[in-house]
């Protein structure tokens, strides 16, 4: 069984719903104590409500997308107030499904803010030896199979997602030096809030492409905290597909 105490701080962005909270609950369930971040103060609430060990959520309600190059900042101020990180997990994202031929500069921007640059300018002020613990942390990023399946409409989406993968397995060698793992979990469908409609108007098509049926947060939240873990020492620089058999 997996552990962890309550000196193991991880960061857990997109915390106040689906994966993200899926993960920082799974992981508070385990005895680490978590930074809990999200746009939504009252969601995050929700969140912590939800706890088996809720003195061990912090709350942190911030737009990740608000000053993206003052980020490696915002994660120092937070080092100051908690302690030294153990892990940070990257799982805020949106999804917009959209031709090539009705794309628009700036909510093409806004996608990759989020589900790119978010968690990469996080990551630079993660592996600040001031922010982490140094041996035994870890980065995951939550990515997505449209990085690899280049299905139509997720020409941005699909593209920032497969951005995230290429660049995890650059910082992860930049980091090996500092001890630090990085690694990236490409989920399938998942019945999430945010796929919530496209599940309900597409369950029977979306169901045949999958094994095992739709994917369940707990799915993507066990995998994501067992390569947070010292079970996970000798992984790195890997991408998981987590997709119920569709690839």
């Amino acid at each position: 069984m997996l552990e962890f105490t309550k000196e193991d701080i991880f960061l857990v962005t997109g915390a106040s719903s689906g994966i993200g909270q899926g993960i920082a609950l799974k992981l508070n369930e385990q005895g680490a104590s978590v930074i809990a971040t999200g746009r939504s103060e009252k969601k995050l609430e929700e969140t912590k409500a939800l706890a088996k060990n809720p003195e061990n959520i912090f709350l942190e309600p911030k737009n990740l997308t608000e000053n993206i190059d003052d980020l490696p900042n915002w994660v120092k101020s937070l080092k100051e107030k908690y302690g030294k990180m153990r892990g940070l997990i990257c799982s805020a994202g949106i999804i917009d499904v959209k031709p090539l031929q009705l794309l628009e500069e700036e909510p093409v921007k806004n996608l990759f803010d989020i589900n790119y640059f978010v968690p990469i300018f996080l990551a630079k002020g993660f592996s600040d030896k001031r922010n982490n613990i140094g041996d035994g942390a870890s980065i995951l990023f939550i990515a997505s199979i449209a990085a690899i399946l280049g299905d139509r409409g997720q020409v941005v989406y699909g593209g920032a997602k497969a951005a995230l993968v290429t660049s995890a397995k650059s910082i992860s060698k930049e980091l090996a030096s500092k001890k630090i793992r990085v690694n990236c979990i490409s989920p399938g469908d998942i019945d999430t809030p945010m796929n919530k409609q496209a599940i309900e108007e597409y369950n029977h098509t979306l169901s045949d492409r999958y094994s095992f049926g739709i994917g369940k947060v707990e799915d993507v939240a066990n995998l994501a905290v067992y390569l947070s873990s010292s079970e996970a020492k000798w992984i790195t620089g890997q991408n998981y597909i987590l997709d119920g058999g569709y690839i």
